[in-house]
């Protein structure tokens, strides 16, 4: 039994749904590029009139907002919001989705280790995401050929939309962690909803109150595309801070799944 084909093929709707619907609001919001800046300088005018504030919360920069590097990223929240939901998602059913449909008597008593059966699924599960945003990915940079008033680089474009998979990881992977943690995951959406929108409100509140701190905490805060836009290259702090949360919450899932007790089914 390859446990690693057939998640994927578990999976492989609800991703190709994902993929389409994270595609289709990419699409839908640069389409209003170039109305956006077809009066430039009303909307600058409008926008520099917003309280500090409001503009904090929204991240809006000025400097960046008129190009298609800025329209992007300031657009980009709703996307982050809804690849984490698809992302915590899979991390938390994955695994726990044998316990809650009650097969997990038939999956451990095949002759493959827990080992395996982790490993499995977190690689399918890796693959999924990866997926995703190399459908997402290619449709934004494509949708932004499409509605540029002017040339652009693809790489800091590539560079913005790619934040999209490092939130999906962080979010996956604490999922992950979370399933082996959490006894009787009846629903998966029910642990994945909250946790990610508190994350969210922490990002918004840190943005609102000035607390640059907050970006140690919130994984919408890791990668600023302002920073991006300015420098062509990611917060090298923030990606060491993910990569270590990736690798203890992945090596953290193992160790607790391999020597739980996990009852059988009455």
């Amino acid at each position: 039994m390859n446990i690693f084909f057939r998640e994927l093929r578990a999976y492989r709707r609800s991703t190709l749904i994902w993929a389409i619907c994270l595609s289709t609001l990419v699409v839908v919001f640069l389409s209003l590029f170039p109305a956006f800046t077809k009066d430039a300088q009303l909307a600058q005018k409008i926008l520099a009139n917003l309280p500090a504030v409001v503009k904090s919360a929204l991240d809006v920069s000025l400097a960046n907002l008129f190009s298609i590097y800025g329209f992007f990223a300031f657009l980009f929240t709703f996307t982050l919001v809804a690849g984490s939901v698809q992302a915590m998602n899979l991390g938390v059913g994955i695994l726990s989705k044998e316990e809650s449909g009650k097969t997990v008597d038939f999956l451990l008593s095949k002759p493959v280790s827990r080992s395996k059966v982790v490993t499995s699924k977190i690689s399918a599960a890796f693959c999924l995401i990866f997926l995703t945003n190399i459908v997402f990915s290619s449709v934004a940079l494509i949708m932004a050929k499409i509605v540029a008033t002017s040339a652009f680089s693809s790489k800091t474009f590539l560079l913005i939309s790619i934040i999209l998979l490092f939130v999906q990881i962080f979010f996956l992977a604490l999922g992950i962690l979370l399933s082996v943690i959490i006894p009787k995951i009846k629903s998966a959406i029910a642990v994945t909803l909250p946790t990610v929108f508190t994350f969210f409100i922490i990002g918004m509140l840190g943005s609102l109150l000035g607390n640059d701190n907050v970006r140690y905490i919130s994984p919408f805060k890791f990668f600023d595309p302002n920073y991006i836009i300015n420098h062509n290259s990611y917060d090298m702090k923030f990606l060491i801070i993910e990569i270590i949360f990736v690798i203890i919450a992945t090596i953290a899932s193992y160790i607790i799944y391999i020597n739980k007790d996990i009852r059988a089914v009455s």
